[in-house]
């Protein structure tokens, strides 16, 4: 299991699909790409951004009911690549009741969004960044940090907090 960086949600052209990036620490700096739904990517830049929304988001809702009940999240691991399709599980801490550790399922772009708001390490399976991983120089395309930001910000010139309220 390797410890990954998030670089960052970016739109793939010319199908406008999102995607989130992850890129290993160590290693050979694999990059691992994982398209997700447009309300998950934003859910996710707008945590990067720092941006509050006037109501709480599904993420934002998770990450308070976890605190509340003093539950940690330890880890979000991206566990498995199957008929290309990714699973991860929320790697989850009881405080105060010895600690024994919950694995729960979740969808790559939702335990995503919710480590990011958590300050939760993100983790993939050495199958996971074998199968799908890349580095610079390989077909696909790496466009760096830089070119994934500004791609980024242009995301979200796109939406507004309004999109999400009920």
């Amino acid at each position: 299991m390797q410890e990954m960086e998030l670089l960052g949600v970016r739109v793939e052209m010319p199908s406008n699909a999102p995607m989130v990036l992850l890129r290993e620490r160590a290693g050979g700096g694999r990059t691992v790409q994982i398209f997700i739904g447009a309300t998950e990517a934003t859910a996710i830049a707008l945590a990067l951004d720092g941006v509050e929304t006037p109501r709480p988001m599904t993420h934002d809702l998770l990450a308070e009911v976890l605190g509340n009940l003093a539950v940690e999240l330890s880890a979000v691991v991206v566990t498995e690549l199957r008929d290309k399709t990714f699973f991860a599980e929320l790697h989850l801490r009881r405080q105060g009741q010895g600690g024994e550790p919950i694995v729960v399922s979740a969808r790559p772009s939702d335990a995503v969004a919710v480590a990011v708001r958590t300050g939760t390490s993100i983790y993939a399976s050495e199958e996971v960044i074998a199968e799908a991983g890349y580095t610079e120089g390989d077909d696909a395309e790496d466009d760096g940090p830089e070119v994934v930001v500004e791609e980024f910000k242009e995301f979200l010139d796109t939406i507004s907090p309004e999109d999400f309220e009920d």
